[in-house]
């Protein structure tokens, strides 16, 4: 299923001049599709609208080749898993992010269960995930991750492999021509999957407006400002006619991605004060030809590089797109001032405020691993680029592969004492003490924890309510507030259950 495919139709009427409504979702990617969807479960009496600067929902960051489309899990993603001072292996993130997946799993289940998606191989596919590593001093590393891992129920089934004809066997494309000297393992996970955030999306925001949502694309979101009793009055751009029209909100939330802290910014609420945003952007290798994917049926995810972002961690991927398999590797990273791939070169200077301008000064003087890599990554040439793929293919064909340009990522900088800030790379939900309003900042892990994220919402915003929706809570997300870590029996059951489901059993 394309990204586009199956969409709502946008109504034909213009918006009239003032709107009201309950909940007003900025942005149609993978976040407010996510939330609009739990609210129309909970209460589905209330009006919802969404607005979309561009002409279709997902085509940000949540669009297929704007990601790598993996399913974050923790059983590939070495960043998750970090060598201690000591020689040791520190996992206590990698269950957290595993446990905010088989969140995001039971609510897709939930809703193909219910008719809100269809055909699950559109959306998700059962693709294993992989770590790989080079060099005695770093499979020992993986080999003890292995060891720690392996012996939580959330990471049963992983495997731990150093056999050279084993690796060629799962891994032919990577066998190829490699070295037979070199030291090389891999940890290798079934339960992995390729997420087409963009289908999913496009099926989410349908749902919503099959259910009476009111979807308004090439609306841009100019202004937010409080009401004195306590609503949202939020100035809009109707693309299309150049007409301004004013819509009254109880509830805002602005998944706009890396055009949420502008927005949030405009909002004037206390909490955004100290966050700054530091874009950074991004470039993917991509191969159509099937004959080549079909030698690699795997995401394989490598080590990072000395100052890189989580996000740029290398690995060469599996996708499962509209059907067709092809493989993705990178991502290289680059830097550009927008904080949307569709989005202005003045997004960073336009964000800067006195209140944020000792945090983002500061990262600058303490992130300079980070400043370098990217340096350097700008100066890599397509050659280069190449040579980096034939790390994991060493036999890659330059003509086989081409550069496409990924989405835009906004990493969090926040405030740290009275002159300091610090560069994070994690999801971050801002709210206003009220709950009136909400956004999402940051990036990694991203679309594969935004149910988790925006439970996260639902429980700051509405924590009245929320009390009251604890019982179809357990219907939709039956491990919420349970850790499944914990609780292998209810593990094994809902893992059942989702597998089955998302046709996710190999």
């Amino acid at each position: 299923m394309s990204e586009n495919a199956s969409l709502p139709v946008p109504p034909a009427s213009p918006l009239p001049d003032r709107v009201t409504t309950d909940v007003l979702l900025v942005g149609a990617g993978v976040m407010s599709a996510t939330l609009g969807s739990m609210l129309r479960a909970f209460e589905p009496d209330w009006s919802i609208t969404v607005l979309e600067r561009l002409a279709h929902p997902s085509l940000e960051s949540t669009g297929p080749w704007n990601n790598a489309g993996t399913g974050h899990a923790a059983l590939c993603e070495l960043n998750y898993t970090p060598k201690t001072a000591n020689g040791d292996v520190d996992i206590s993130k990698a269950p957290i992010v595993n446990e905010q997946f088989q969140l995001s799993r039971q609510f897709w289940s939930h809703c193909v269960d219910n008719g809100v998606l269809n055909d699950p191989s559109t959306f998700i596919n059962p693709v294993p995930h992989v770590s790989f590593v080079q060099g005695a001093e770093n499979v020992e590393y993986l080999r003890k991750r292995y060891d720690k891992l392996s012996a939580n129920p959330l990471f049963q089934g992983l495997e731990f492999i150093d056999d050279r004809d084993e690796f060629a066997r799962r891994l032919p494309l990577m066998a190829e021509g490699r070295d037979t000297d070199e030291d090389v393992a891999v940890s290798w996970s079934d339960h992995g999957t390729d997420v087409d955030f963009g289908a999913l999306t496009s099926q989410l925001i349908n749902h919503l407006a099959r259910t009476g949502a009111d979807i308004r694309f090439d609306h841009h979101v100019k202004n937010l400002t409080r009401e004195s009793d306590g609503t949202w009055r939020v100035t809009v751009k109707d693309r299309q006619s150049g007409k301004n029209v004013i819509i009254s909100a109880k509830f805002v939330f602005v998944g706009a991605g890396g055009g949420a802290i502008s927005l949030l910014q405009a909002s004037g609420i206390e909490e955004i004060k100290g966050f700054a945003g530091f874009p950074v952007s991004g470039q993917f290798l991509r191969c159509l030809d099937e004959d080549i994917a079909s030698k690699h049926q795997a995401k394989v995810y490598g080590m990072a590089a000395v100052g890189a972002p989580p996000m740029s961690v290398p690995h060469l991927d599996t996708r499962v797109i509209d059907g067709h398999r092809s493989l993705l590797f990178g991502p290289y990273a680059g830097w550009t001032p927008k904080f949307l791939k569709e989005g202005s070169f003045t997004d960073l200077p336009s964000s800067i405020r006195p209140h944020n301008l000792f945090p983002m000064a500061a990262i600058g003087v303490t992130s300079w691993s980070l400043i370098k890599y990217l340096v350097l990554e700008l100066a890599k040439t397509r050659g280069g680029k190449v040579d980096a793929l034939r790390v994991f293919a060493p036999e890659a064909e330059d003509r086989d592969w081409e550069l496409i340009t990924a989405g835009q990522r906004v990493q969090v900088v926040r405030k740290k004492g009275r002159f300091g800030g610090s560069l994070e790379f994690g999801t971050t939900v801002v709210n206003a003490a009220d709950g009136s309003i909400a956004g999402l900042l940051g990036a990694s892990p991203g679309a594969s924890t935004a149910v988790s994220a925006m439970l996260d919402v639902l429980q700051r915003c509405f924590p009245t309510e929320f009390e009251g929706w604890r019982t179809q809570l357990k219907d939709v997300v039956p491990s919420y507030g349970t850790s499944l870590e914990d609780n292998p029996a209810l593990l094994d059951e809902l893992r059942t259950w989702t597998d089955k489901t998302l046709q996710l059993t190999r």
